[in-house]
């Protein structure tokens, strides 16, 4: 499902075109022409990121934030403003904003901002979703400290070996696609990166070796499946 982003702005030419440089980037947008309608257009859907331009009609920017804070604490925020002035950069950052830009600013860096802030807010709920410890057969697994603790010893994992315990401790006993894998945590599924993967891949297995009950098998074609065996 594509991200859906809120966009109040009371510019038409650039509300125009924004909606359509983020539509065409794989966005799914809302655009709104001032305050009132962004806060009834937020309060009657569900969005993952609003930009808002500090200066509108009927209801500023600062005023629709603050707003939106008070009933959803989480979705992201940046603000658009002509403004560069200290007191208004903090004030933004007070109400509850998770970014600034100054107009004009280039599309391109805009993209890379929602990117960055959706990233991460994806990896906050991520975190937040994944028990923390995990437990399964004599193991204790806490993603959050990337370690992994077996009934013979601790280890602390690299960051891809973290995020493939992740995915195989989510699918227990199911088969984890070599591809899905591949394009999570490498972001590409490129012959390269599958032979990577079969290392870390290689060094998992030895860090379950004290456990009879998991393992790691390869289902050829396909992929992975990290079976427990009661």
């Amino acid at each position: 499902m594509n991200p859906k982003l809120l966009i109040v702005e009371d510019d038409p030419n650039l509300g125009e075109i924004l909606s359509e440089y983020l539509d065409l980037k794989g966005y799914e947008t809302t655009l709104k022409r001032d305050g009132e309608e962004g806060g009834e257009a937020f309060k009657a859907g569900s969005y993952d990121l609003c930009i808002l331009d500090l200066m509108m009609p009927k209801k500023d920017g600062f005023t629709l934030a603050k707003e939106i804070r008070e009933h959803d604490e989480e979705t992201p925020i940046i603000f658009l403003t002509a403004k560069s002035m200290k007191q208004d950069i903090i004030k933004g950052f007070t109400v509850g904003a998770d970014d600034y830009m100054t107009k004009p600013f280039s599309m391109e860096e805009l993209l890379l901002r929602i990117q960055a802030i959706l990233k991460r807010s994806n990896r906050k709920v991520e975190e937040e979703e994944f028990p923390n410890p995990f437990k399964i057969a004599d193991l204790t697994y806490y993603y959050q400290e990337n370690r992994l603790i077996t009934s013979k010893r601790e280890i602390n994992l690299t960051t891809k070996e973290n995020e493939l315990l992740k995915i195989f401790f989510e699918n227990v006993n199911k088969t984890v696609q070599r591809s899905i894998a591949l394009k999570k945590i490498w972001k590409d599924d490129s012959y390269f990166n599958a032979r990577s993967m079969d290392v870390y891949i290689a060094k998992i297995r030895k860090y379950l070796q004290d456990e009879p009950n998991l393992k790691i098998l390869t289902i050829h074609g396909e992929g992975f499946k990290l079976v427990q065996v009661n």
